[in-house]
């Protein structure tokens, strides 16, 4: 089956497709900021560079798409029938990327979170997740002696 783009056409549509401030990553700062919670977006110094950081709290959270990252829900599981091998290389390289900056941040000392796009459906329970993390994290002890 062939792109019913050509390939400028494609580029362009792939183009636009945004890596940050996603309607997932902006539900998910909107629930965040209710609840009080200071935090930090896309700190490049982190491994992965987190969607969101909780630096007080030593907790960062990652607000991952279903499809781009594999989720094992149904659109994360759906491949599409154009170019398979590709965008089942694709996946895999996302979800070895995302394995690989989370074993970094947690020999770190962070607390990592997943939220997933499917789990933003239901914005009662998201909350309550979110409420449950901010008051499980510990908060740092001081600024003396590192960060």
């Amino acid at each position: 089956m062939t792109d019913v783009f050509d390939a400028e056409k494609r580029s362009a549509v792939m183009a636009r497709v945004k890596g940050r401030d996603t309607t997932p990553e902006r539900t998910l700062r909107r629930l965040l900021t209710a609840l009080g919670a200071r935090y930090r977006l896309h700190r490049k110094d982190l491994p992965g560079s987190p969607d969101i950081v909780l630096p007080g709290r030593r907790l960062v959270v990652f607000a991952h798409g279903c499809f781009w990252h594999g989720h094992d829900c149904a659109r994360g599981s759906r491949v599409p029938k154009a170019n398979r091998d590709y965008w089942l290389a694709k996946v895999g390289r996302n979800r070895v990327r995302d394995a690989a900056a989370r074993e970094a941040l947690e020999a770190a000392g962070w607390r990592v979170e997943t939220v997933w796009e499917c789990e933003m459906k239901d914005e009662a329970a998201l909350k309550a997740r979110l409420a449950a993390l901010l008051a499980a994290a510990p908060l740092k002890r001081s600024r003396v002696g590192g960060v």
